[in-house]
């Protein structure tokens, strides 16, 4: 990825340099589920408000199977962890890749009527960038309002005549935490404090969000989902990622996170537009949209915690950067010893360096407790997906890292049910025919140089 290793590295320089202060930790999460007090049933929001209890048992009672995750006791659960609400009535479609997924937001933008909003950590100026840029100021000079909320650090070395040129058409754009200190309104410079959402709003009807930036790493999808199945050279290698579109009641959820995400860096209202239209069913899809922000109550954290500690059948996670802290490990070791089939997607290959060799330090302890390991072929992984017992998953912007939960704004989103699960469990069968198992054996076979790489990265695990 272009400037990729200034993005990672920037933080880190600026960490040693001594500007940032002691480090945070997360919270303690190990024995949540029994410190809770969750409510006989959770809180379903429809389009017409809060669902009846009845109703809830109703919705949630057909959407999983048994054996699985209680979902209904799970999604109290959850929403006691993290004060998030459930939302009925969605359309969720599973998007794979940034060829299908870029058409779809194209596809949305040309089709938009009032406003679009984009918030994104990468907005780079090439063939695809500026395909975006020029749809999005198509939109503005017919008139709609068009808002972009982009990363400091996530478009470093892009010109800033990329977004002069939009910001001349009248598009609102907002620099997400300069990492120019002169910049910065007031003495809150919180440079380690990045924005790593990937989400676009369209007329407050339907969002997306998951894994894609907006960058030409995406014109190319992973070989076993596009049409040519034979790889030329090292350039035709495409991204292997995930994204999810909602439509429905759900999306002003997203809405609302991102004139918040505003008002964090602005002082100036959003201009106006019709950004919360009355919502409608869409689906039959129940969801719920969780963000996290530094400094935050950790929603994503917990909500991944829950689920992981509460499986009874399997726990298949994808994960482009994979450096969990010690709670994390922990449980996914407890899960696997009483008996759930614990599988993690990694990359076979990465744009970044320090971060691979941090993921692999952990390897042995994870194969030898009985954890599955896979190495995704002939793509670069830069998914953040997981599904549960086949009924609870998440398609989002986080990774399983300490920098992701702690020092990143990230978003998720939690879909409940076996219709969506089975969607999400065939899509990582596939990446699994696709993938090499990293045996124990094979593993503690590894050259020398490779664990000395592993250990040094893993000093750093903190920052990655």
């Amino acid at each position: 990825m272009k400037s990729s290793s200034m993005r990672i590295w920037l933080p880190m320089f600026l960490m040693c340099w001594g500007l940032l202060g002691a480090c945070a930790s997360l919270p303690d999460v190990a024995t949540m589920g029994d410190k809770l007090e969750p409510a006989a049933t959770p809180s379903v929001k429809g389009k017409n408000g809060e669902v009846s209890p009845a109703r809830t048992k109703a919705l949630l009672a057909k959407r999983w199977p048994k054996g699985s995750l209680d979902m209904q006791a799970q999604a109290a659960l959850e929403e006691a962890a993290t004060g998030v609400p459930l939302i009925d009535g969605n359309k969720c479609t599973l998007l794979f890749d940034g060829p299908q997924t870029m058409g779809e937001m194209l596809k949305a933008i040309n089709g938009a009527r009032n406003n679009i909003n984009l918030e994104t950590y990468i907005f780079d100026q090439d063939e695809l960038g500026l395909q975006f840029a020029d749809a999005l100021i198509a939109k503005r000079l017919a008139g709609l309002t068009v808002n972009i909320l982009y990363d400091s650090v996530g478009t470093l070395g892009v010109p800033a005549e990329f977004f002069d040129r939009m910001r001349k058409a009248g598009i609102n754009l907002l620099e997400y935490n300069p990492v120019n200190p002169a910049k910065v309104k007031g003495d809150d410079w919180k440079v380690n404090n990045r924005d790593h959402r990937k989400v676009l709003i369209v007329d407050g009807k339907t969002a997306f969000t998951g894994g894609i930036n907006i960058s030409a790493d995406y014109s190319k999808g992973s070989l076993f989902r596009s049409s040519s199945k034979q790889a030329k050279s090292k350039d035709d290698v495409g991204w292997r990622d995930t994204h999810i579109k909602v439509e429905g009641p759900a999306v002003q959820a997203f809405q609302w996170l991102f004139v918040r995400q505003w008002a964090t860096q602005d002082r100036s209202d959003l201009p106006e537009a019709d950004y919360f239209p009355q919502p409608v069913i869409a689906g039959d899809k129940v969801v719920r949209v969780l963000a996290s922000d530094p400094g935050g109550h950790f929603e994503i954290f917990k909500a991944y915690s829950l689920a992981i500690q509460e499986a009874k059948k399997s726990i298949h996670l994808t994960s482009a950067y994979f450096v969990p802290d010690r709670q994390t490990i922990d449980a996914l070791i407890a899960a696997a010893k009483r008996g759930v089939d614990v599988r993690i997607m990694l990359p076979g290959v990465s744009d970044s360096g320090l971060v691979f060799h941090a993921s692999h330090a952990l390897y042995d302890e994870l194969l030898s407790n009985g954890i599955k390991i896979y190495h995704l072929k002939l793509a670069v992984l830069h998914a953040k997906t997981a599904v549960i017992d086949g009924t609870w998953s998440t398609v989002g912007s986080t990774n399983i890292d300490t920098r992701s939960f702690l020092h990143n704004s990230e978003l998720n989103v939690v879909v409940l049910g076996a219709a969506f699960g089975t969607e999400m469990e065939r899509a990582f069968q596939e990446d699994v025919r696709d993938s090499k198992q990293i045996t124990l054996e094979d593993w503690r076979n590894r050259p020398l140089t490779d664990r000395m790489k592993e250990w040094a990265a893993r000093i750093m695990n903190y920052w990655l």
